[in-house]
């Protein structure tokens, strides 16, 4: 059985996105539920979802492991699953971790783009990599079942949390830096380290992350899909498109700034171009994964992977991590 995952998005939720996702076969969905808030803010987020879930029950519910995404295949609904794109939830109190697993966390990004208590976002000057509370962290990640995810995270931070986890992390939204050198994108040392630990790359198909940006063609995106699998091999390879359907660009404001600065932050953008850039045409939703599937095969993958790619792989990962 081939299952269809799309390991990162932070939509606009409402029906219509569940029924773009549903219509482009999506088993399972992994949703940014928190960029910067803190335990209390992600508990009204966990209200919100919880109407999302009884308001679309018959398209939508919440996953918990890699059974509940053959349950969706079964059910043709999408399973969502939860993640942090940054540790400001736990706070400094690491006997929140498993508080937040307890409402169905199972992704959390160590940093966003800056310092965190954890370790080093990208946007720093000086990586120091992860901290003490970061190493107890991620013990206790391992302990109670989230994954670690370095999307975000300067290089030593990343190559820390490889090492210092005792399973697999993942880089959920990203692409490599021999593609295109954004500040998010990854080096071939931690590609490499990824994926001897059994890690996984959900490749981004983000503008800001893309050769070209929203002019990014899919032949440029796919040909770099098959030189990543050169490099880590195909099995360790996913999408985790960063897709932000149907967001105002006070959220992408809200991304960058947080409440840490009162100075304007552009982050990827410019003051000219401060809002999310335009999704390249092949990929305006998650419908696009039918150009993906055709622009994989067009570059010489097979039918097994393929599917590996765009869903198989994340599966496997998400079976072994329980």
């Amino acid at each position: 059985m081939n299952y269809k995952i799309d390991n990162l998005q932070y939509c606009n939720w409402s029906r219509e996105v569940f029924q773009i996702n549903r219509e482009a076969g999506l088993d399972a969905v992994h949703v940014t539920v928190v960029y910067h808030e803190d335990y209390d803010e992600f508990l009204k987020k966990i209200k919100e979802w919880n109407r999302h879930f009884k308001e679309n029950s018959d398209l939508i519910f919440l996953g918990k492991d890699y059974k509940d995404i053959e349950k969706a295949k079964l059910e043709k609904k999408t399973a969502i699953f939860f993640g942090f794109q940054n540790c400001s939830p736990i706070e400094d109190n690491i006997n929140l971790i498993e508080k937040v697993h307890e409402h169905g966390c199972r992704f959390m990004q160590l940093t966003y783009n800056n310092q965190s208590l954890l370790a080093t976002g990208c946007y720093e000057k000086n990586d120091s990599g992860v901290t003490n509370f970061g190493k107890e962290a991620i013990k206790e990640m391992n302990r109670v079942g989230i994954v670690i995810d370095m999307s975000h995270s300067a290089e030593k931070s990343t190559l820390d949390a490889i090492e210092i986890s005792e399973k697999p992390i993942a880089i959920t939204h990203a692409n490599p830096s021999f593609w295109y050198s954004a500040k998010r994108n990854k080096s071939n040392d931690i590609l490499k380290n990824l994926a001897s630990s059994g890690g996984m790359l959900g490749l981004s198909l983000y503008a800001h992350h893309l050769k070209d940006g929203s002019n990014c063609t899919i032949e440029s995106f796919c040909e770099m899909t098959a030189k990543t699998a050169e490099i880590i091999g195909v099995k360790n390879l996913g999408i985790g498109s960063d897709l932000c359907l149907n967001q105002p660009d006070s959220v992408v404001e809200w991304m960058r700034n947080g409440t840490w600065s009162k100075s304007k932050n552009y982050g990827e953008g410019s003051k000219n171009k401060p809002g999310f850039p335009k999704q390249p045409e092949w990929f305006i939703d998650a419908r696009g994964f039918k150009n993906l599937y055709d622009g994989l095969k067009k570059v010489g993958f097979n039918e097994t992977e393929v599917n590996d790619i765009l869903g198989n792989n994340w599966f496997n990962f998400y079976k072994e991590i329980n």
